[in-house]
């Protein structure tokens, strides 16, 4: 049984940083681009960042860009989201997701390209 399991969520001042962490299990997602997501409560799930499967192509939400970080490391099969300086609209439930695809494109920030999904993590980034 395939399963994605997000972790390091939790509350945090506005400037602060998280690093979120997304173990996969029941099969490698080693040759699959990954993804963070986010949704905010009464909002629409949008999309954070995307990595190929190689870990040389991302790609970001311009809300994200130069605050936060995707990266991946297959020998354990997790996938990283690092944010920094956080702020209050950061806040929102977020969520990792495998795509459906081991190709790379604009897909990527879409989440119809994502097959499989975490359960998600809490962020709140207070002012």
């Amino acid at each position: 049984q395939v399963q994605l399991v997000e972790s390091g969520g939790g509350s945090v001042q506005a400037g602060g940083s998280l690093r979120l962490s997304c173990a996969a299990s029941g099969r490698t997602f080693n040759t699959y681009p990954m993804g963070w997501f986010r949704q905010a409560p009464g909002k629409e799930r949008e999309f954070v960042a995307a990595i190929s499967w190689s870990g040389v192509y991302t790609n970001y939400a311009d809300s994200v860009k130069g605050r936060f970080t995707i990266s991946r490391d297959s020998a354990k099969n997790t996938v990283y989201l690092q944010m920094n300086s956080l702020k209050p609209e950061d806040t929102a439930v977020y969520y990792c997701a495998a795509s459906r695809s081991t190709s790379w494109g604009a897909w990527a920030a879409s989440d119809a390209g994502y097959r499989y999904w975490g359960q998600g993590t809490q962020v709140t980034v207070s002012s």
